[in-house]
């Protein structure tokens, strides 16, 4: 497995011409929104927002390339409901065109008492299975899935996410109340469930969006952004070394 290194030129490269295409293609906001902890950002990514063919296609070759580079080894694809199922799917056929073909499957959220039943769809899941989602806010949802992975025998093995928003996840205190915790979600998956993950971008790539000549020159109302960005980031944020 080699480690993303936010350092290496090739791995930049994909980060900064990602965050300008999630920019450009309207999923990547700035303004003020209230995220599921209870912040507010000066960012927002939605997903669902890469709404038409040419960019859900384009977003799959993102992820495609950043998998390819992660040297993760899986058998199988995953792709949770509601969001990680049409990106699994763009995915596995991305992964395809590229030469590496791999079963793909999903879940309902709800299960079906008719047909073929239960929660699951697509092929079997058993070995080596790469979930794809799009952020991680607490691990929540990758708890789920590694639960519905693990019951059917197979391997959950890692994530593979467009944004990894490098900030404190969010749990019960010693009092029972919401706290922030020391460690982001994506470190949490990472160290405390032993799954790889890999992400086509983080917040550090955004900043570094935000400031670059590119960015400045191209579209100067960006530049704005990236103080309340980095005042956010050093508010909640993890250190890599968590």
């Amino acid at each position: 497995m080699v480690e993303q290194n936010e350092a290496a030129p090739a791995a930049n490269a994909l980060a900064q011409a990602f965050v300008e295409f999630a920019v450009s293609a309207g999923v990547l906001k700035f303004g003020e929104f209230k995220t599921k902890a209870g912040r507010m950002s000066p960012y927002f990514f939605n997903a669902g927002l890469f709404d038409d063919g040419a960019k859900l296609g384009k977003l799959a070759q993102f992820y495609a390339q950043r998998i390819v580079d992660s040297g993760m080894e899986f058998d199988m694809i995953f792709g949770p409901a509601y969001k990680g199922i049409p990106l699994g799917a763009a995915v596995a056929i991305e992964l395809a065109r590229l030469g590496r073909n791999v079963p793909f499957a999903y879940n309902r959220k709800e299960a079906k008492d008719h047909g073929e039943g239960g929660t699951l769809v697509g092929a079997p899941l058993k070995g080596r299975v790469l979930i794809v989602d799009d952020v991680m806010s607490a691990g929540t949802a990758a708890r789920e899935s590694i639960a519905l992975i693990q019951a059917a025998g197979a391997t959950a093995y890692g994530v593979a996410l467009a944004l990894d928003r490098q900030e404190m996840a969010t749990g019960p205190g010693p009092d029972g109340q919401l706290t922030d915790l020391p460690h982001s979600a994506v470190q949490y998956v990472r160290k405390q469930l032993g799954l790889q993950v890999c992400a086509i971008a983080r917040l550090t790539d955004l900043l570094e969006y935000l400031k670059s000549p590119m960015s400045v020159a191209g579209a100067p109302e960006l530049s704005a952004h990236y103080d309340r960005v980095l005042a956010y980031r050093q508010r909640y944020g993890v250190s890599d070394a968590n």
